[in-house]
């Protein structure tokens, strides 16, 4: 039973134009293989509104909150009035997107007035998870009228998660049993289920979100829970760029990567892939394509176990935002480690994962990185809250708080690229270098700088890299 997961990111279900060729692409796959399985993002922005008005809510700005939810009404209705569809499955589709705005605003309006029975963060979940619920139940009904059994499936019901409100963590095992109990059943029947991306539930049925882009991990979950084939990510790109074209417009198409590399390029700042989502698809060999809904006969980038004679080049470079603390001190850094670790989670609700510390004997720097998923305004919330936690404990004094760009080179096997890593370093002769820092994977060099050299570095290291094939 041959299963392809295709994911369609939020550009791809937000206008007429994207949800027909999400429609010619489903029809089309769905003569080639035995069975689909679909998982949606929310529409471009809805998120961010969701969040928003959950903000709005929790300080009791009931006009606020409300008119961001008029406005969705109104985004999504008007998506649905353009939509090629029967007068019947139009009211009902129509009824569907006013009864789970309804809803949602019943949690605003508990979390506005203090009368919630459960944690903030919970209710924010439910809040926000609310996008792709609305995007899942538009795509199903497109289905339908075009002779598809499509069936809108809210992930709660088959993605069992723990209770880390807003960056919850799947149970594989439960949720494999809930996916064969209620998913596979319906391919079997052909039925082509389209799961809501991003959201999950806890055993008792509390709603979580995946953290931000994890629609995309939402994909990954069910291809290795329904030993699905491969995965396929349709976004508005020709798939992953030796840069991200908004920041290096020379940047090009990468054909190949291997699972290694995407999860390197996924930590250090790739908008396209959702960190946490590569590490199941490597452990199960899954095929991961990356292709341009837009292009769809084009082969985007294939992800896979590349081979060890692969060429020995730097295929891509990343810049993420970073916050560096430095101080004349040397000694143990579990304090400082723990301090960081408060105040992301206190701005961004996510907790470090990349971490780059060098010491000297007597001076010390620590830099760690803020995911890209996290929203453009994480940097300052982050760098406010840990100035606030440096001084609760009495080391504002002795730490500098800094903002710093992480560029970072991705290959396959970077450990014998000494001659591509020497001229790159070389192409930043005139930018001060904070830290060097070469991954245990050996796929990935980082490169810190001031967060002000950081455009400057990202072009020249990616000049290297258009030079170096």
């Amino acid at each position: 039973m041959a299963i392809l997961v295709m994911k369609f990111g939020g550009a791809s279900v937000g206008t007429t134009t994207a949800l027909t060729q999400v429609l010619s692409i489903v029809l089309q796959e769905h003569e080639r293989w035995d069975h689909l399985l679909l998982v949606v993002s929310a529409l471009d922005g809805v998120t961010d509104a969701l969040i928003e008005a959950a903000q709005l809510a929790q300080l009791s700005n009931r006009r606020g909150y409300r008119r961001i939810v008029a406005t969705l009404r109104t985004r999504h209705m008007a998506l649905v009035e353009q939509l090629p569809l029967g007068i019947n499955e139009r009211h009902a589709l129509q009824a569907d997107i006013d009864r789970l705005l309804f809803d949602m605003l019943g949690v605003c309006q508990d979390l506005a007035s203090h009368t919630l029975d459960r944690p903030v963060t919970a209710a924010f979940d439910e809040i926000i998870g609310v996008g792709e619920r609305l995007s899942a139940r538009i795509v199903a009904t497109l289905l339908r009228q075009n002779q598809l059994r499509g069936v809108a499936i809210d992930a709660t019901d088959i993605i069992v998660t723990d209770a880390e409100y807003g960056h919850a963590r799947p149970h594989i095992n439960l949720t494999r049993e809930r996916i064969r109990q209620n998913l596979i059943p319906m391919l079997t029947r052909a039925i082509v289920p389209v799961v809501t991306g991003f959201i999950g539930a806890t055993e008792t049925g509390r709603p979580t979100t995946l953290g931000r882009g994890g629609s995309d991990y939402t994909a990954s979950i069910l291809a290795v829970c329904a030993d699905a084939k491969e995965v396929w990510m349709w976004t508005d790109v020709d798939g992953l760029m030796t840069a991200d074209p908004q920041e290096v417009p020379s940047a090009r198409n990468i054909p190949e990567l291997s699972y290694d590399e995407v999860a390197e390029l996924a930590y250090f700042g790739a908008r396209i892939l959702h960190a946490r989502m590569i590490g199941p698809l490597r452990d199960h060999q899954i095929v991961l394509r990356i292709k341009n809904i837009f292009k769809p006969r084009d082969t985007g980038t294939l992800v896979h176990a590349i081979s060890p004679d692969d060429p020995n080049t730097i295929k891509a470079a990343t810049s993420i935002q970073g916050i560096s603390l430095t101080a004349r001190y040397s000694g143990p850094l579990m304090q400082i480690n723990s301090l960081i670790d408060q105040a992301l989670q206190s701005a961004t609700n996510s907790r470090t994962e990349v971490m780059i510390t060098s010491q000297s004997s007597t001076q010390t720097f620590v830099c760690f990185i803020i995911p890209t998923t996290i929203g453009p305004e994480a940097l300052r919330a982050t760098q406010a809250d840990l100035l606030r936690c440096l001084q609760e404990a009495g080391l504002h004094d002795i730490w500098a708080i800094s903002p710093v760009s992480v560029i970072t080179m991705v290959g396959s096997h970077l450990g014998y690229m000494n001659r591509h890593i020497t001229s790159a370093l070389q192409a930043l002769d005139q930018i001060e270098i904070l830290a060097l820092a070469e991954g245990p994977s050996r796929h990935k060099l980082s490169v810190v700088v001031d967060f002000a050299d950081g455009e400057d570095a990202l072009n020249h290291i990616h000049d290297v890299i258009l030079n170096s094939d």
